[in-house]
């Protein structure tokens, strides 16, 4: 099978790349590989069950045409300051720019025109300086919250979009390896149940995301492609009540504040705030259990949900980030039977374990139902869950309420961002033809800078010889 190019992951990366080249006009062949299936077809059977049933041969929240994108809460963060670190390889002007027109594509295929935390901006100053007494930094960012049964409505257009003018998009298909022949990658062997086939392309995008994270890691390493350890972020999901965030809630929909908590001055830092939102489970490779958060357009709960996340770098003698917090993951799975671990951070301040039956007199009502209560500091290791403690204390200055006994703390939360891809501007990496992007690569986290690189990669494959 021959292809012009050949795209790996039909996540926002993959997608805004064959998505831009239609849009400039290009006729070249383009096939995109996606382990999953179509986001028509992608459901979650929990919706029925009540519980998570670890779909084999993957999970359908974090597989599938869209990626996690499509069932996450869906939301756009339209700042070059929030989403990884691809400013620091094109420029901030430029990303900036990108994400301008990248947010029109949204906005053509239906996303909600309204911006969240744009106004309000005396309420903004007041929320700073608590922050700033609390020894935090806000980050000031838009916020396009497309939500998550409208993002499945958004990238089901582009889809047909893609389609229709001509993209070949192979579901079902696993991408084994890439194809070399001596410093040249000229495409990839794809499997599909017993059947294997060869992609022949001229150019080959790798887009995995997180989950194709540790995939992508082990091809640079058999392949010599340039490559350095990355930041892996080992977490927690934290629970409290609407009435908690109200304030924050109103005026910023989405609160992004970093700071570096004593003794060890580690980064930590907010991520994907869900007002009235749902604690949800996703399942990785090995059966590995994660907790993320989901917030709707229409369906609305009682709590708001965020993740609070302590970033880990390793280098030398050790230098398998995502294979750390993969054991991180795994030995809070074990203690909580393949399920998500629960606790109220007052249980955590006084030592002991929390019990189902606490749970069930809390004003604080679990959006995950099939959590199990338990203790995460039996698993968490010491640095992690103290930054997370005293991250939570500071954030209690500035959201009063926010450090209460019965605050939930969901675990474990992982975001697998490690591997950073050596690259050129033009995304070219050590291997002529092969160009690395989105959250696999290491440079960009969340869907909108995914999407704008994107959308430079399908600009460059454009301008690209024939």
């Amino acid at each position: 099978m021959n292809a012009d190019v050949v795209i790996v992951g039909a996540g926002p990366a993959g997608i805004f790349t064959a998505l831009e080249m239609l849009r400039k006009g290009s006729k070249k062949k383009i096939i995109l590989v996606e382990q999953g299936t179509s986001v028509e077809k992608r459901s979650c059977p929990k919706n029925k069950t009540g519980k998570c049933m670890n779909c084999k041969p993957y999970c359908h929240i974090t597989t599938g045409f869209s990626g996690a994108g499509a069932f996450s809460d869906g939301k756009l963060s339209l700042s070059y300051e929030v989403g990884g670190d691809l400013p620091n390889l094109i420029g901030e002007k430029l990303t900036q720019e990108t994400i301008h027109y990248t947010d029109g594509i949204y906005l053509e295929f239906g996303a909600d025109s309204h911006v969240e935390g744009i106004e309000n901006g005396e309420e903004v100053k007041e929320i700073r300086k608590r922050a700033i007494r609390a020894g935090l930094k806000l980050v000031d960012c838009p916020i396009r919250h497309l939500g998550t049964e409208k993002a499945q409505d958004l990238y089901l257009a582009i889809e047909k979009e893609l389609l229709k003018n001509g993209v070949e998009i192979l579901f079902g298909y696993q991408c084994r390896n890439i194809l070399l022949e001596g410093d040249t990658c000229l495409g990839v062997y794809a499997v599909k149940g017993e059947e294997e086939i060869q992609i022949r392309a001229a150019h080959t995008v790798i887009a995995t995301g997180r989950r194709g994270a540790e995939w992508l890691e082990s091809i640079c390493a058999e392949h010599h492609i340039t490559h350095e350890p990355g930041t892996v972020d080992i977490g927690v999901r934290v629970e409290v009540r609407n009435e908690v965030m109200e304030k924050v809630n109103e005026v910023l929909y989405e609160s992004k504040l970093i700071g570096y908590p004593k003794p060890f001055k580690n980064k930590v830092r907010t991520f994907c705030q869900n007002p009235g939102g749902f604690v949800s489970q996703e399942n990785y490779d090995n059966n590995l259990a994660v907790v993320n958060g989901h917030s709707y357009k229409e369906l609305k709960s009682g709590n708001t949900n965020l993740a609070i996340l302590c970033s880990h770098n390793f280098s030398y003698p050790f230098n398998q980030p995502i294979a750390y917090a993969q054991k991180v993951g795994e030995l809070t799975n074990m203690l909580a039977n393949g399920q998500i671990l629960v606790q109220r951070f007052g249980d955590i301040l006084d030592g002991k374990r929390t019990w189902e039956k606490e749970l069930s007199q809390s004003n604080v009502r679990p959006t995950l139902p099939d959590a199990v209560a338990g203790d995460i500091t039996a698993a968490m290791p010491y640095r992690a869950m103290t930054n997370i403690i005293n991250f939570i204390l500071a954030m209690d200055e500035v959201v009063p309420g926010f450090a209460s006994t019965e605050t939930l703390l969901y675990s474990p939360e992982l975001k697998f961002y490690s591997n950073k891809v050596k690259m050129d501007t033009d995304f070219n990496t050590n291997v002529k033809g092969l160009h690395c992007l989105g959250d696999s690569s290491g440079w960009t986290r969340g869907l909108m800078m995914a999407s704008v690189m994107g959308v430079l990669m399908g600009r460059k494959l454009c301008e690209a010889a024939q």
